[in-house]
């Protein structure tokens, strides 16, 4: 797709005066609108992005951390799926280059123990129950439960969640070893709010297909790509977000109060008014064509995509995030002791008992320096050998955390069994409140029923990670196809 706008479309309708026009609206500067912005963008169309924010690309961000001079690292995430090609392809076509981890595989920690993760699975789901690596983190035990996975009957099945679909057909131990870390990790929610569709695309299906939810997994991982199932970006993933804000007119600190909709006098799909709260006061906007990215303008939108009865979703909070980034001055990590990372399995719940205490509040630790060569070479060249970048994420639902500096070292300390008191040579905080909604079964009804709504009104459409998914691998592709989609509103 062309990065250039091609022909010109005719101007926006008049506004009231006063008031603003563009050719498109786009509501939220994290990586779906920009998306979508850029998708316009290239089909002739004046765009404007708005975000109460004060710096662009959502969860993904970059910056410098104290200590490392000259070296830009990631703040928020820093990998993308490798499923699909609408991720690879956008990053080509802003000039950057898609790279591979290393080799090294992640760990899981559990009940005090570390343990390398399968590799062949999906969501930590393993294709294989006896091969050594499960054996090694869930036991002779778990391997012949998950086993009977192949000979139990259908009906031994139950969909409603991801942790009931595992524990049906796999067990307690692989659920709990294996996917929890894992699943619970990537969409910072407990397994029984997760729906498996969202969070597993085509999982369902490859199981009614193969009967088995272990074969189900082999034939999703035989038609995946060669090469690990994750990416990321030279130069880190904030360098997406830096290509896609390039010739966008982005405004942050701008956060929408207001969307209404005025009819056109010849019938036709009528004008979007979009008013802004900004620092020097409220500006007004008119536009054909409206882009709505965030889930917190459903109420607004409400009344203009339906009737007073009709449902609007209604998310469960999301957790509160914490991403804490570390330069270390540690040699004993050089050998990579736990690969890549570990992934924190949360405390089991035994029905109508609360879990018990975790030694670790960490739900997740990257060893960045050990996972991306290209930062590798990078910290190696500014501060010397020996020197790591570590991460550890903080949050779960219903939990609220802000862990201090000794809190942080003594998880890192704990997890990657070395202690790590006293080399901290710099670190930085990053903090989202309300990350996404956890895709619920009854949330992703709900989401269904307004994009059908919202499918019926000329000039609008609605993206982001509360409809398509979790992801860059499914935010991209879905921006660009509904910013195709409404670029041919006139």
């Amino acid at each position: 797709m062309s990065t250039e706008p091609t022909t010109p479309r005719p101007p926006a309708p008049p506004a009231p005066e006063g008031v603003e026009t563009a050719d498109a609206v786009v509501v939220g500067a994290g990586v779906a609108g920009l998306t979508a912005a850029r998708t316009l963008r290239a089909q002739g169309l004046r765009v404007v992005v708005l975000d109460a924010a004060e710096v662009p690309g959502g969860p993904v961000r970059g910056g410098e951390l104290p200590g490392l001079d000259g070296v830009r690292v990631d703040l928020g995430a820093e990998s993308f799926a490798a499923r699909g090609t609408a991720v690879g392809d956008l990053v080509h076509e802003l000039g950057l280059d898609v790279v591979e981890p290393s080799g090294a595989g992640a760990w899981g920690y559990a009940a005090g123990h570390a343990y390398p993760l399968p590799r062949a699975g999906v969501l930590g789901i393993p294709a294989d129950p006896w091969s050594r690596d499960v054996r090694r983190a869930v036991g002779l035990g778990g391997s012949l439960r998950a086993s009977l996975d192949r000979v139990l009957p259908r009906r031994f099945t139950d969909l409603r969640t991801l942790e009931t679909f595992t524990r049906s057909r796999m067990g307690a131990r692989v659920t709990e070893r294996l996917v929890a870390p894992v699943a619970s990790g990537v969409h910072s929610a407990p397994l029984d709010r997760l729906d498996v569709a969202a969070v597993a695309p085509g999982l369902r299906e490859a199981f009614e297909r193969e009967g088995s939810l272990a074969r189900a997994v082999a034939s999703m991982r035989a038609l995946a790509p060669a090469g690990s199932a994750v990416r990321g970006i030279d130069g880190g993933m904030h360098r997406l977000v830096e290509g896609l804000v390039a010739g966008t007119d982005v405004r942050l600190r701008h956060e929408v109060t207001g969307i209404s909709r005025t009819a056109a006098p010849d019938g036709g799909p009528g004008t979007w008014l979009v008013r802004a709260e900004t620092p020097s006061g409220p500006v007004d906007l008119a536009a054909p064509r409206l882009v709505v990215t965030t889930p917190a303008l459903v109420d607004a939108l409400g009344p203009l995509v339906g009737t007073a009865a009709d449902l609007l979703p209604d998310p469960e909070p999301g957790a509160d995030v914490r991403l804490v980034t570390l330069l270390l001055r540690a040699p004993e990590l050089d050998d990579a002791p736990r690969g890549t990372g570990l992934l924190v399995a949360p405390p089991h719940r035994d029905a109508g008992r609360a879990a018990p205490p975790s030694d670790v509040e960490a739900k997740a630790l990257t060893h960045s320096t050990a996972k991306w060569p290209w930062l590798r070479d990078r910290v190696r060249a500014a501060a010397g050998p020996g020197h790591h970048v570590v991460r550890l994420s903080y949050g779960r639902i219903g939990a609220t955390t802000e862990p201090d500096l000794d809190r942080v070292v003594a998880d890192a300390s704990r997890l990657f069994g070395v202690d790590l008191h006293g080399r901290v040579l710099g670190h930085v905080v990053t903090r989202w409140n309300g990350a996404l909604p956890p895709p619920t079964p009854a949330f992703r009804r709900e989401v269904a029923a307004f994009v059908a709504r919202v499918d019926a009104v000329p000039g609008l459409a609605v993206t982001g990670g509360w409809i398509a998914g979790t992801g860059l691998a499914s935010i991209v592709g879905h921006a660009q196809e509904c910013a195709r989609d409404l670029a041919s509103t006139e």
